[in-house]
């Protein structure tokens, strides 16, 4: 009887209940319909993705990033904690022992008995045991696993974020200091055409109407300064808040640097591969198999629970006698629950996780959907963009010849001064977009990279 009860536990011990995990199949293409030239497909490239920027400043600042940054430091801690989390659902596998000790004196009333003085002490052990027949606890545990390795991935797709994060906003703050340079020389450039115009206006070559057009020019074209430092300001904030600084902190950025220019050659690789780098989409599958092993523990739950539980001890009338051998007690039981009334209740639970693990699953075909999305919008983005910047550079080179010539005639006094100044507002309009289309080309590329998931080294 004892051999076939031991064999019935072992065998109960081994039955899990409720779906094994299967890693869902998703339908991707073979290759992204969009393509940027002279693209790769080197994956390696990606776990440190700004060093084709080629800016040691903002090599810099990603550094101090990875190390100071609020976001970051968050995620590790939730991360810990979901470790300690794991090692709690973990210990509910095992046997749960405690050691106990007294000492206790007591004295009944004269009235009730004999008034006699009893002292007693003792010690022991005592023990319990949740058999896990069905499984319950271990799908609990492969449950906290994957919540753990959720976790991981958050940690990852914070660090790619604040990783693009910074480098957009370095981006932004380059391209407003180069607006501010560009302001600033054409404002010395207005200020010797109005000396110019002043001193044809005071000869009497030109009336007045120039030289209000001149003086409006120029005031224009002076007015956006304000604006310009403004956002300089801004992003230079934002940059040290990003890497744990108070904002305005970090001075190393005051100094005017140019706008980062890659060469572009992208690794791009097939969508297949964002299933193994980016990881919201590990994330989203971890949280899947998360909730599907809760699916086999609210199973469990429908299944009988059986407890082993036992105590040994000495107990004793004077301390003396304590280690005696007469002192020595212990006591084992066995105990055995099944569920018969519950008013639906677990079935209630039941359909809640079942409903639970289907979000689940429609949240990790969303990522990987989003994903695609993503990627193929930041290559067409790139992509057209490098189109648009070399547009607009022969549109700025024939800006400027236009209002040589016409600065040239001018003074001449073949051509009006109305088209001096047509010239120059479209030279400045066609610089300040140009200088805007090589800062979003820069910009696009790093959100390429962040939409293949670059800025962390996948494990094997």
């Amino acid at each position: 009887m004892k051999r076939l009860l031991a064999l019935t536990l072992s065998l109960l011990a081994g039955c899990t209940v409720g779906p094994d995990y299967v890693p869902p199949e998703t339908e991707l293409p073979e290759t992204f319909r969009a393509s940027v030239p002279d693209a790769d497909l080197a994956p390696e490239m990606l776990a440190r993705w700004w060093t084709r920027l080629d800016d040691p400043m903002l090599d810099e600042l990603l550094e101090r990033a990875t190390t100071a940054n609020l976001d970051l430091r968050r995620a590790e801690a939730q991360l810990r904690q979901a470790r300690a989390q794991r090692r709690v659902t973990g210990s509910t596998l095992l046997p749960t022992v405690t050691a106990s000790g007294g000492a206790q004196r007591s004295e009944s009333s004269a009235e009730a008995g004999s008034g006699a003085r009893t002292d007693l002490y003792s010690t022991g052990f005592d023990a319990s045991w949740e058999l896990d027949l069905f499984g319950g606890r271990r799908r609990t545990q492969e449950a906290a696993d994957a919540d753990l390795q959720a976790r991981v991935e958050d940690q990852r797709t914070t660090l790619v974020s604040v990783l693009s994060e910074v480098a957009l906003n370095y981006v932004d703050l380059r391209l407003a200091q180069r607006r501010r340079e560009v302001a600033r020389e054409n404002v010395a450039l207005q200020e010797r055409t109005l000396e110019i115009v002043r001193a044809q206006y005071d000869s009497g070559v030109v009336n007045r109407i120039d030289l209000d057009r001149a003086v409006a020019n120029l005031q224009t074209t002076r007015a956006e300064l304000p604006r310009i430092e403004q956002v300089v300001t801004q992003a230079t904030n934002r940059l040290s808040v990003l890497v744990g600084e108070m904002p305005g902190t970090v001075t190393e950025l005051d100094a005017d640097r140019p706008i980062p220019q890659p060469d572009i050659d992208v690794a791009v690789g097939i969508p297949a591969d964002l299933l193994r780098r980016r990881p919201d989409i590990r994330g989203a599958e971890r949280r899947l198999a998360a909730e599907t092993a809760r699916v086999g523990a609210a199973m469990a739950e429908f299944y009988p629970k059986l407890s082993l539980s036992g105590s040994v001890g000495l107990d004793a009338l004077d301390l003396g006698s304590l280690l005696g051998a007469d002192a020595s007690r212990f006591a084992l039981g066995l105990a055995g629950s099944l569920p018969v009334f519950n008013a639906g209740r677990l079935r209630a639970q039941l359909e809640v996780q079942d409903a639970v693990q289907e979000q689940a699953l429609i949240a990790y075909e969303a990522a990987v959907l989003g994903a695609v999305e993503e990627v193929e919008n930041a290559i067409v983005a790139l992509a057209q963009e490098q189109v648009r910047r070399a547009t607009l550079a022969e549109a700025f080179a024939a800006a400027e010849r236009a209002e040589a010539v016409a600065s040239t005639r001018y003074e001449a006094g073949a051509e009006p001064f109305l088209s001096v100044l047509d010239a120059q507002r479209s030279r400045l309009s066609a610089q300040d977009t140009l200088t805007a289309s090589e800062a979003a080309v820069t910009s696009n590329l790093i959100r390429l990279y962040k939409a293949l998931g670059g800025g962390w080294t996948p494990p094997d």
